[in-house]
Parts: structure tokens; C-alpha cells; sequence
């Protein structure tokens, strides 16, 4: 039996609540396996139900059928936005890469180093499109750099959802959390979707402002797709393929910055070395004696739930922090990041930590602006505005930096501690790598001799940007 004979009315397509309805089909016939996706039969509503993602494949089912259906889900608008770059012009693999994109039916991740121009890609993109289009951003910082860019580069009213705002215009910046906070309401207002880190939307609730949007058009920007949990088959399915990659070693030097990493070790004080052996033989007999295998995924977590349960727990705690603590601030770490900032006092240096203890230890020390999650957003604009101009030579912060920072000045990258996270390594060098005439980025890693520091710096060094 042909497919339109199964509907006993016009067939409607409804967005609701993050889903699409397709009403008019007769559940008395055989729809199972017809299309084949997220369509399912909703017995209390009495039709087809999809999750928003599917609405592209399932009209495209119902024309490849030669079924009438009448749209009532998609409400965004076709617009007519002219697009001033003002005077910059689009290099060649941007254009290559919107290309690709268009090619692969504008659903698809674009991967360029930091510093290369995604946020051009995506401009272009959305004046291929000319349609309404959402900006995913997981930053307040970088919610006001889209912002300030789209109303520089479309003159139009640019809309804002998040940090207090919520204001809807068919062309919009939000952050990840407030966009899947609200998207079931919205979520068919937009035809384009870009998410930007698009790393960050594997997260099962940020997933949400991708699965309630039935925006047909989806671009994925980021500098490093791999995730160490292996969620990368989230976005494909969610934004679309790889559709182009241009990597850091294919343009350093050209279109980024040449740069050149410096690995230092150094060796923890007699002293030292004696505190850090015993805490660790303490915290490490604990994990064995309950079974615990501390380089499993699951490992650190099982320690801290069985450490909480006893006094002796409570001890191998300490003692983990303790030897952790050493590696991180060690004296000589602390006397060569000092030589550092001597060296360095005329570039602009960025100092990356693991935690905010160790940020305000050497904020103390060096007398050097701290930023990090405590800061208000007032006070880290003056503090990069004066990092900026050169009135400060270096700012050290723990994780807020690692991305969403557009300072093309900042040309010497310290890395006093970290996690094994090869794309927490390689957002850190991308920070330094925006171009300038004659400009050298240079990276150090202080890494602690013969500590747990030097598996990490192993593990984070897994790219071929540091080969």
C-alpha cells in the first residue's frame, strides 16, 4: 500500500515541547520501519512523535514518499542579511570549509586551530543561509564577543539569552545552559543553529539545545573535537560529520603564529621529596588495600566515596592533597617561573594552573592579576584590557582562559600545572597562537620531576602539536 494511503487527514507537522508531531497517519497500518529514525507512535496523542533533531529527515522522508503535508513546526524566518567583513577577507580554507559544509546539506563540524578564523566560517555561513539563526557559545565572555560580532557584521538587532537576558531576535546569542534551560520553547524558531565549542555539547544536558531544535542547518566550530570520554559520536549525530580540519602544525607560521614549546623539569627540595614519598606511600597503601585501581576511569571517584567512610580514608585524603600540593608549588617550580616572568617582562605572558589555590598562591607571589571563576565580569575586562595595552606583562588563572579568549598580544604561554586533557594542553597553545607581524609564541611546561606530573605531561602531550 502506498505510504499517503496510511493517512485518514492532511498530514500536519507540529512543533511541541522540543518534538515534532506528524499528525494524519492511521496507526491501524504498518508504519514501523518506514522511516527510519526517531519516529515513533504516540498512542496518547494519537500520532507520530520525533525528537526536534529529526525534522530535516523526516520531511525529507515524507517528500521521498510523495506524501502532502502541511508545515506548521518551523517558524523561522528566511531573513536578508548582507554581511560587512569590513575590508577582511576571507582566506582560503574558510572558503573551503563553508563549501564543505554547503556540500554536506549545511549540517557538519568545521575543526580550525584557534586564532584561524572559525568565527569568519561561521559568519559566512549564516549569510548562505539567510535564514534565523542561534549562536551556542559556552561562555558569558564569548556571548559578548558573538554579540558585539554579529551586530559589527550584519547591522541588526542581535538577541541575547543568558546572564540575565533573554531576549529573542532572528539572530541570537546564547549560552549552552540557558539554551537547553528554554529551547523546548523556542526551539523551531531558528533554521540555523551554530554551536560553537561544539566540544561542550556531548554533555547530556546541553544535548538538549541541539535534540529540541528543529533547525534543519547545523555548523559545529571548534579547535579539538576529540573528548577523552569518546562522545564525539554525539555530535555527528546531533550536528553532522566532519565535514573539514585544518590542524595547528599545517598552519603555524603562515596563518597562526610560529611558536616553539619548552618542556622544564624540575626536582622537588630533600625536604620536599621526603613529604611527597610519605604522603603518597599513604594515600596509595589505602587505595590498595581497597581494591581500588586509582588508573581506571573510575578510579579517583571510588577513592574519594571510600576515603569519606573512615578515619584512615580521611588521612589517605590528606595525604593525596598534600603530595599533590608539593608537585604543583614546589620551590624550584615557583624560582624558574620567577626566572620566567623576569625573562618575559616585556611580552605578555598567560600562567595556566590546575586550581584557584594555586592561581592566588602566585597572584601573592609575583604580584600578578588573578582571574578565575570568582572574578567578576567587570573586573576580568579591565584586567585583560590592561593585559592588553601592556599595563600588566602577565595574568595567571586556572581554567577560565583555557578558551574564549581573543588577545592576539599574549605571546608566552606558562603552563605551572594541569590535567592529562590533551585538549585542555591544546586550547592553552592556541591562546597564544593569533597572529601578529613578527610575533613568536612560546610555550613552557613546568613540569615536577619523578612525580605524578610526569605521567600527566605525558598523557597531554598526545598531539602533534607538541611533536
Amino acid at each position: 500500500m502506498p505510504l499517503f494511503a496510511q493517512a485518514t487527514s492532511p498530514i500536519q507537522l507540529k512543533y511541541r515541547a522540543g518534538t515534532i508531531e506528524v499528525r494524519g497517519f492511521d496507526p491501524e497500518h504498518e508504519i514501523a520501519g518506514a522511516f527510519e529514525g526517531n519516529l515513533k507512535w504516540d498512542a496518547r496523542s494519537r500520532c507520530l512523535r520525533s525528537p526536534a533533531h529529526c525534522y530535516a529527515p523526516v520531511v525529507k522522508w515524507l517528500v521521498r514518499a510523495g506524501v502532502p503535508y502541511v508545515d506548521e513546526a518551523a517558524s523561522y524566518e528566511r531573513l536578508a542579511l548582507q554581511l560587512d567583513t569590513h575590508g577582511r577577507k576571507a582566506r582560503y580554507y574558510q572558503q573551503e570549509a563553508v563549501q564543505a559544509w554547503v556540500n554536506a546539506g549545511a549540517r557538519g563540524v568545521v575543526v580550525l586551530p584557534t586564532g584561524s578564523g572559525k568565527s569568519l566560517v561561521a559568519l559566512l555561513a549564516i549569510a548562505d543561509r539567510q535564514r534565523s539563526t542561534l549562536v551556542v557559545v559556552p561562555t558569558l565572555d564569548l556571548v559578548r564577543q558573538w554579540y558585539d560580532l554579529l551586530k559589527l557584521s550584519f547591522a541588526t538587532e542581535i538577541g541575547l539569552l543568558g546572564g540575565g537576558e533573554f531576549d529573542l531576535k532572528p539572530l541570537t546569542v546564547a549560552t549552552y545552559d540557558s539554551a537547553h534551560l528554554h529551547v523546548e520553547h523556542w526551539g523551531s524558531r531558528f533554521g540555523l543553529v551554530v554551536f560553537d565549542e561544539v566540544h561542550h555539547l556531548p554533555s547530556p544536558s546541553f544535548q538538549l539545545a541541539a535534540k529540541c531544535s528543529l533547525a534543519p542547518y547545523r555548523l559545529g566550530l571548534t579547535a579539538t573535537p576529540e573528548r577523552a570520554d569518546g562522545a564525539e559520536s554525539v555530535i555527528d549525530e546531533l550536528v553532522g560529520p566532519l565535514v573539514y580540519r585544518r590542524d595547528i602544525v599545517e598552519m603555524a607560521g603562515e596563518f597562526l603564529a610560529a611558536y616553539e614549546t619548552v618542556r622544564l623539569e624540575v626536582q622537588l627540595t630533600p625536604e620536599e621529596r621526603t613529604q611527597y614519598d610519605e604522603a603518597r606511600a599513604i594515600y596509595l597503601n589505602f587505595a590498595r588495600q581497597q581494591g581500588i585501581r586509582m588508573g581506571s576511569p573510575q578510579g579517583f571517584t571510588q577513592f574519594i566515596q571510600r576515603a569519606a567512610r573512615s578515619k584512615e580514608g580521611r588521612c589517605a585524603l590528606d595525604a593525596y592533597r598534600l603530595q599533590k600540593t608539593l608537585a604543583i608549588t614546589a620551590r624550584n617550580k615557583m624560582e624558574v617561573l620567577s626566572d620566567l616572568l623576569t625573562r618575559h617582562g616585556n611580552d605578555r605572558c598567560l600562567i595556566f594552573t590546575l586550581d584557584n589555590t594555586t592561581v592566588y598562591h602566585i597572584s601573592r607571589l609575583f604580584l600578578v592579576p588573578a582571574i578565575t571563576h570568582q572574578t567578576k565580569v567587570k573586573e576580568r575586562s579591565e584586567i585583560m584590557a590592561r593585559f592588553s595595552e601592556g599595563s600588566y606583562s602577565a595574568v595567571v588563572t586556572s581554567r577560565v582562559l583555557n578558551e574564549g579568549v581573543d588577545v592576539p598580544e599574549a605571546n608566552v604561554a606558562i603552563i605551572v600545572s594541569g590535567t592529562g586533557s590533551v585538549r585542555e594542553h591544546v586550547q592553552r597553545l592556541g591562546r597564544i597562537l593569533r597572529p601578529q607581524n613578527g610575533k613568536r609564541a612560546q610555550l613552557y611546561e613546568l613540569v615536577t620531576a619523578q612525580t605524578g606530573e610526569t605521567n600527566t605531561s605525558e598523557r597531554r602531550r598526545e598531539h602533534q602539536a607538541y611533536r
